[in-house]
């Protein structure tokens, strides 16, 4: 069990340097993905909107930054008895296809009811998926018996420092583009992407703010916040299907706790007209958990935030289902 730690220890662990390290480590294999902005969503937003498009990197979304990161950083005797994750797709991708690439096997633990075409790219990139429950300590049980059956090296989906430092090289890039913004918002599964964002924009600009979005039904990120420590809830239930951790990191929350100054919660009806709108008028494929952090920008409670004029929000990832759209096809 992973002690409990404070941002003290995690910035003496994991600080700025340790974000522009992993940049130097991943550089080569990851993609520098493109900030976008559109006037549609400038003029809805109310202020201008900068939008870091993950949904471009390999494998369609950003876990493959933090995955890349800690696969790199693995003793290569170590690397070579495999390694093990759990993920309900995005993580798991990641993980496969930079185990193939430094070419070690790979197990991914996914919920059975997880998304089909996120599995059939785990496969494709030649690693093994092993079924169990939805919610995170279910797939958290799965992994000790796998470990405990093949060994190998786990790599967590988001409680991970070598991951989490991954995961802030996509706020360096955004921040190398756009560095005078005054607010960035990431969706919040585990809070490995929001974590990575507080460490390397706090260490660029102490004075940028740093906003979570979350499902109202996977709010465990925001809860925690409202009651000053950690919260479990029982069964996460959301279209963002990336988001569906129970409880965050207990590496992630005392970055989330300090560094984050407000959570915004928004319904799945927000988010899919959010993701609607990025498809339609941005043309670009994003997946539901990526909606959320649009969701939250054109929300009124954030619009009517003051001091806000630059505002940046990271577009996740893009493996959707396109046959389970959430808005109707005609």
């Amino acid at each position: 069990m992973i002690r409990s730690v404070t941002t003290k220890f995690i910035m003496n662990t994991l600080d700025f340097a340790a974000v522009q390290a992993a940049a130097k480590r991943i550089a080569g294999h990851v993609r520098r993905t493109p900030v976008q902005t559109s006037q549609t969503l400038d003029r809805l937003a109310g202020r201008e909107v900068y939008c870091k498009c993950e949904n471009f990197q390999t494998t369609g979304s950003f876990k493959y930054r933090g995955a890349t990161n800690a696969v790199g950083s693995l003793d290569p005797a170590l690397a070579a008895r495999g390694v093990v994750t759990h993920s309900s797709g995005n993580h798991g991708q990641a993980l496969a296809r930079a185990a193939q690439a430094l070419g070690v096997p790979c197990v991914v633990v996914m919920p059975a009811a997880a998304s089909r075409i996120k599995k059939d790219a785990i496969l494709g990139y030649g690693a093994s998926v092993v079924e169990s429950g939805p919610s995170l300590t279910d797939r958290e049980e799965v992994v000790k018996q796998v470990l405990a059956e093949r060994g190998g090296a786990f790599v967590p989906p988001f409680d991970h420092p070598d991951v989490i430092a991954g995961q802030g090289t996509a706020m360096l890039e955004l921040l190398e583009e756009v560095p005078d913004l005054d607010a960035v918002v990431a969706p919040i599964g585990g809070g490995g992407l929001i974590s990575g964002f507080c460490i390397a924009a706090k260490g660029f600009n102490p004075k940028i703010r740093i906003f979570g979005a979350e499902p109202t039904g996977a709010n465990a990120a925001a809860l925690s916040k409202q009651a000053g420590e950690r919260v479990q809830i029982s069964t996460p239930t959301s279209i963002a299907d990336g988001l569906l951790a129970n409880r965050i990191g207990e590496l992630t929350w005392p970055v989330i706790r300090d560094s984050v100054e407000q959570i915004f919660q928004v319904s799945e009806e927000q988010i899919a007209a959010a993701m609607r709108l990025i498809w339609e008028r941005m043309k670009l494929v994003i997946e539901p958990s990526a909606g959320v952090g649009i969701a939250v920008i054109l929300s009124e409670e954030f619009r009517a935030l003051p001091g806000i004029k630059k505002v940046g929000v990271v577009l996740c990832g893009g493996n959707v289902a396109l046959d389970k759209l959430p808005w109707k096809q005609n």
